[in-house]
């Protein structure tokens, strides 16, 4: 066995699907399975149940899960000590679409006051990935918006806000004060792709009967061209820039959408307790909260 064949491992263990599990780690299912399969012939035993909803850990799956987890734990935190040591700290961050835009700036230059040496490098993932490279272990931490699926994961909120119905300027909504999605009739709505986490996907959009014309949709740009070109509707944060020609129209029934830092609920590095813990008093949140939330 060597880390990559675990990492892969830990990946189906967790999604319980194959094809979730390809979609976290940013490749296509046929190399996913074959090398599953093939990690279950070197090892002489079954580690998943095939059923109809995905795959299913058995027993001596559930036994090489927990220690291969421990182990990719210890390796990570063994190649963060050695780059430390060597002098060469570096911090991943992740970011959903415009995060970064959004509060990347605010917390930089205080990272940078207290962490001179360390290089940071960004990842920028689009609409498909909302952990914005948490699950495929791409980053070490993200800043993203929840909700989405977040098991195994922990956070710490930087901002909650409303959501709201984005239409051309020209629709008859658009000069409405506020709308509620359960009241509203048919429209054709953006999509997202189909392999997108669930409940990201069911908080963004609306289920309709979609056509061959309605692709789906990968970036915040795409959605709102969809809008101003096509009429069609879509979901954004109120404070959302959009182009001319668009109105964003509160929505009531729908939580607030909430701008998170995210990371492994795993035991972190401490550059990523240093980050959060920067970006939560650059928010100005008290000290004690951000230690609290971080488990520091």
């Amino acid at each position: 066995m060597d880390l990559r064949e675990l990492r892969y491992f830990v990946a189906v263990a967790e999604e319980r699907h194959i094809g979730r599990a390809a979609a976290r780690l940013r490749m296509t299912q046929p190399p996913l399975s074959r090398t599953v399969q093939q990690l279950e012939a070197d090892l002489g035993v079954t580690l998943f149940h095939r059923i109809p909803q995905g795959v299913e850990l058995t027993e001596v799956g559930q036994t090489l899960y927990d220690d291969a987890r421990a182990l990719l734990e210890q390796a990570d935190r063994l190649e963060a000590r050695i780059r430390s040591t060597a002098g060469r700290a570096t911090l991943t961050v992740g970011s959903l679409a415009d995060t970064a835009e959004l509060v990347g700036g605010r917390i930089a230059s205080a990272f940078r006051r207290q962490h001179p040496q360390v290089s940071v490098r960004f990842h920028e993932a689009d609409l498909g990935d909302p952990s914005a490279g948490l699950r495929a272990g791409l980053v070490d931490v993200a800043l993203t918006r929840l909700p989405f699926e977040d098991t195994g994961l922990r956070s710490h909120l930087l901002h909650a806000e409303p959501v709201g119905l984005v239409v051309r300027d020209d629709d008859p909504l658009a000069g409405q004060a506020s709308v509620r999605l359960a009241d509203l009739p048919d429209r054709r709505w953006v999509r997202l792709p189909a392999d997108t986490d669930r409940v990201w996907r069911e908080y963004w959009t609306v289920a309709t009967a979609a056509t061959d014309e309605d692709a789906p949709m990968r970036t915040i740009q795409e959605c709102l061209q969809a809008v101003l070109w096509n009429g069609m509707s879509a979901l954004a944060p109120l404070d959302q820039v959009t182009p001319a020609g668009l109105v964003t129209v509160p929505v009531t029934d729908r939580p607030p959408s909430r701008l998170v830092l995210a990371w492994p609920a795993t035991r972190p590095s401490p550059l990523v307790g240093s980050f959060v813990r920067i970006a939560a008093e650059v928010y100005r949140r008290k000290t004690g909260d951000a230690a609290a939330a971080f488990g520091a």
